[in-house]
């Protein structure tokens, strides 16, 4: 390799780490930016200054109470839930090589909603147990679609096409409780459904905040063997990435995170799904892409609450809002893939 081969890799590299921090700081400034929206925007608007002293502990008439018990709670859920979400897609579009992997469309969320449904529904449990029971499920679903598509050598393929069936059989179950349900049981059932940050509460977020902490580290630091395993079994192999160990921690942990936000906000739709995309778009090439991921999704889940709030005459839930943004692009990437022969 010549000197300037090697300068002219070296430059590339460096033009390539620029690009991620400039985009990963600009995404987080953006949160910023959301969350300060957040805690100021509602029935009343009210100025940083006293969302600031009311934040610090002093108590104001009014504020104190819309800012630390109804916006504080529902900024930091929609935070978390939706760096867990966007993370938790990424990873295992990366994984599996294929953007339709995504936990929504192989099951794992169906099954957190199908327990969730059910303890509502038909037990008349507290959210605590819908909250608990939506978690297990989650992990359960997991489990059943990994065991069921595992065989050698391991086929992307086939656990798709499980987590697809195994999504199917849940939603008519989905399907069949809200039919035979109660007609006041209908409504908490459909709004758990929809994703929603109302009603969140400082007691349920530290599940929640506590696996981001835990799980989102673990992503990170085998961000390098998830890139492996993006190029085949047999290339991360050889690369001397040990592939079962690998995908069975990043599995858990992106599971563990994905089932604790569909718990406190319910199933959020198409934030796995798009964040992995959008996020691989702005960092590009060379550089991981899982916190830039997680950063577009908790943008994606503040900004589309933020809209779903204050963008029409009737509020609608923030799943509706990231409905709408990913119906279309779901479209456009079979489109995609079916010219490309992938489909």
């Amino acid at each position: 390799m010549t000197n300037a081969t090697y300068e002219y890799i070296l430059a590339g590299r460096r033009h390539r780490r620029r690009r991620w921090l400039l985009v990963t700081c600009s995404l987080a400034l953006l949160a910023c930016i959301l969350c300060c929206l957040m805690l100021m925007l509602g029935n009343t608007l009210y100025p940083a200054r006293d969302v600031l002293r009311a934040l610090s502990g002093e108590q104001l008439k009014g504020v104190s109470f819309a800012v630390n018990t109804i916006r504080l709670p529902r900024m930091l859920a929609g935070l978390f839930a939706g760096f867990a979400f966007g993370l938790a897609g990424n990873t295992f579009q990366t994984m599996l090589r294929n953007p339709l992997a995504n936990p929504n469309v192989i099951g794992i969320t169906a099954g957190s909603s199908a327990a969730a449904v059910f303890c509502i529904i038909v037990l008349h449990t507290s959210d605590t147990v819908v909250s608990i029971a939506s978690v297990v499920a989650g992990l359960a679903t997991v489990v059943a679609i990994y065991a069921l598509s595992r065989a050698k050598p391991f086929s992307v393929g086939r656990l798709i096409l499980v987590g697809i069936g195994i999504q199917a059989m849940l939603s008519a179950m989905i399907s069949y409780l809200l039919l035979v349900g109660a007609q006041q049981d209908i409504p908490a059932a459909l709004r758990w459904l929809s994703g929603s940050l109302n009603g969140s509460q400082m007691r349920e977020l530290p599940p929640l905040v506590i696996s981001v902490l835990i799980c989102a580290p673990v992503a990170i630091v085998l961000s390098k063997h998830l890139s492996m395993l993006e190029l085949g079994e047999q290339a991360a192999t050889s690369l001397g990435a040990h592939t079962d160990k690998t995908r069975i921690w990043l599995i858990l942990s992106a599971v563990c995170m994905l089932a604790l936000a569909t718990a406190t906000t319910g199933p959020i739709a198409f934030v796995a799904f798009l964040s992995g995309p959008i996020a691989k778009r702005l960092v590009g090439v060379g550089f991981s892409n899982v916190i830039p991921s997680g950063l577009v999704g908790l943008n994606l889940v503040l900004a589309a609450d933020l809209v779903g709030q204050f963008a029409f005459q009737v509020r609608f839930p923030v799943g509706v809002i990231t409905g709408i943004l990913g119906a279309p692009y779901l479209i456009l990437l079979l489109i995609r893939m079916n010219r490309k022969g992938n489909l």
